[in-house]
């Protein structure tokens, strides 16, 4: 399996902590379609190599990019076979939050901070190597797992970029759980 993330730092860091040795995880530090377009180049670099990812994931938010290359970066992941997108409106760290609570209106990244501080009883720090460790040891990430389902289902998929807040990072986190079980 392939995973390439928008940021550099956070969300690789995230999805190493389940250390799997038959996934790679990639930060790309770009916007949501340009992460679509590197992960088709590293797959077809791979299958030059005469091996093949049987997944590629895409991980990316919303942030602050136009709602157009967001839209057409899940439509995209869509249309190819084996992409997956793993998206966040507007920040990864609504993954996080959902953890904790369910949370159904858009918030800050100031308030995400700060809900995150809470719950975590320490400062949240955007790149915490330990954040999957620490969710996972004072979250519930079923629970997480659950709201996320539960956003979904209040908004149509025509337009995610409208569907505040929203989140498909537990559909990657759930096949991630099933690669572990499989070791």
């Amino acid at each position: 399996m392939l995973i390439v993330c928008e940021r550099k730092q956070t969300e690789p860091n995230y999805f190493e902590a389940f250390r799997l040795t038959n996934v790679d995880v990639v930060g790309a530090g770009a916007d949501p379609l340009t992460v679509v377009e590197r992960a088709k180049e590293m797959d077809q670099q791979q299958h030059r190599l005469g091996k093949d990812y049987d997944q590629i994931w895409c991980v990316f938010d919303r942030d602050e990019f136009p709602a157009e290359r967001f839209n057409n970066a899940i439509y995209a992941t869509r249309k190819l076979n084996k992409f997956h997108a793993a998206y966040s409106n507007e920040a990864f760290e609504l993954w996080y939050l959902l953890h904790f609570e369910y949370l159904n209106s858009g918030i800050s990244r100031q308030d995400y901070i700060e809900k995150l501080t809470k719950h975590l009883d320490r400062r949240y720090a955007k790149n915490d190597p330990a954040m999957y460790h620490l969710l996972l040891e004072n979250g519930d990430q079923e629970k997480a797992i659950s709201y996320a389902q539960r956003l979904l289902r209040c908004y149509s998929q025509d337009n995610p970029s409208e569907n505040k807040p929203s989140t498909t990072v537990h559909q990657l986190v759930q096949v991630l759980n099933q690669y572990k079980h499989r070791k």
